[in-house]
C-alpha cells in the first residue's frame, strides 16, 4: 500500500518500513535538537573568536556585516535569499576578497568547499586524494566518519574529470573536511545530492565539526538540512543583489523566526521526528504562529 506524502517522508527520515518490518538504513534522522547534542556528546567549548564589523562593495550591490562571535564545536548556517551576499561573506572569511571596510577576520586556518565545483585535476580520486589529503586517507577515523557515509570508495578509482555532479560534490566535502583547518568554509554542500546523500552528508558535517571541536560556516538552502545542521545562525536582510545585511550570528530559534518572519512563512514540527513542515498560507495553525510571533518553534 502506498504511504501518505507525511508517512513516506516519516518512514524515509526514519530508514525503517514498519508495514514490512524492513530498515533500509542504519539510523533516523531526528530533529530534536536535546538528542542531537546527546547523539554527538557535544563537548564544552573551549575557544571563542570575533570578527568586526565589515564592508564590500561591488558595481550595484554593497554588503554589510554586523559584528560577530563563534566558537569551535559549532556550526553557524548561513540563511538568506539567492542575491544577498551569503557567498561573498564566505569568500571574506576565507581571505579571498578583502573588506573594503573593517578589519579583518581572525587570522585562522581555513579548508573552503567553494559553491561551484570545476574538475580540473588529471587522475582518477584516489590520486587526488593521495596529493591533497594523504594524511587523513590514511587515518581510520577519518576513513569510518568521511570516507565510508560518503561511499567514496565506491568512485575510489574514477577519473575526477568523469564524475557526476553528486560523485563531485561528495569528492569535495571529503577533501575539504581532509584538510587540517580551525574553520571550515562549506558553500551549499546539498547541491546536486539526492535525499539520501543530503541525509548522510549532513550527519558527517556535524560529527565532524563537532568531535573534532572545530568550527563550520555553512551556506545552504534546503531548510531541513539547515535546521539539522544549525548551532546558531547568520540571517541576511535587505534587497537582493542591490544593499544587504548579514546579522550578527544568534541561536537557532531567534535567527529562523528571523528569517521565517521577512518571508512571511511558519513552520510547525512532526511529532514523530521533529521535522519542521511548512504550515499553509491563512491555515488555523500559521495564523495562531503568526499573532504569537512564533514563525519557528522547538516547542512539540
Amino acid at each position: 500500500m502506498p504511504f501518505s506524502v507525511r508517512e513516506g517522508i516519516n518512514v524515509f527520515l526514519a530508514g525503517f518500513i514498519p508495514t514490512e518490518n524492513l530498515r533500509f538504513r542504519e539510523f533516523e534522522l531526528v530533529f530534536n535538537i536535546s538528542d542531537a547534542v546527546d547523539e554527538f556528546a557535544l563537548l564544552s567549548k573551549t575557544a571563542h573568536y570575533n570578527y568586526d564589523a565589515m564592508c564590500k562593495t561591488f558595481e550595484g550591490f554593497k554588503l554589510r556585516i554586523e559584528p560577530g562571535t563563534f566558537s569551535n564545536s559549532e556550526i553557524i548556517v548561513m540563511l538568506g535569499q539567492n542575491g544577498t551576499g551569503k557567498t561573498t561573506f564566505i569568500k571574506m572569511l576565507a581571505g579571498k576578497l578583502a573588506p573594503d571596510e573593517g578589519s579583518k577576520v581572525p587570522e585562522l586556518s581555513v579548508s573552503y568547499k567553494p559553491q561551484v565545483i570545476t574538475a580540473t585535476f588529471q587522475g582518477t580520486v584516489r590520486g587526488l586524494f593521495h596529493k591533497k589529503i594523504r594524511e587523513s586517507m590514511n587515518s581510520p577515523q577519518f576513513q569510518s566518519d568521511v570516507m565510508k557515509p560518503l561511499r567514496i570508495e565506491e568512485i575510489i578509482d574514477n577519473e575526477v574529470k568523469q564524475l557526476s555532479g553528486g560523485e563531485l560534490q561528495r569528492v569535495a566535502i571529503a577533501m575539504t573536511l581532509g584538510k587540517p583547518a580551525d574553520i571550515y568554509l562549506i558553500d551549499e554542500p546539498s547541491a546536486y545530492l539526492d535525499s539520501e546523500q543530503r541525509i548522510i552528508t549532513a550527519r558527517v558535517l556535524k560529527r565532524f565539526i563537532l568531535n573534532n571541536k572545530k568550527t563550520a560556516f555553512i551556506v545552504e538552502h534546503d531548510f531541513i538540512m539547515a535546521t539539522y545542521l544549525a548551532d546558531k545562525v547568520v540571517v541576511y536582510d535587505g534587497t537582493p543583489s542591490v544593499d544587504c545585511v548579514a546579522r550578527s550570528p544568534e541561536g537557532l530559534l531567534s535567527g529562523m523566526n528571523r528569517f521565517l518572519s521577512m518571508l512571511n512563512i511558519t513552520f510547525r514540527r512532526d511529532p514523530s521526528n521533529f521535522r519542521p513542515r511548512i504550515n499553509k498560507l491563512e491555515s488555523v495553525k500559521d495564523r495562531e504562529q503568526k499573532q504569537t510571533g512564533r514563525y519557528f518553534t522547538l516547542d512539540e
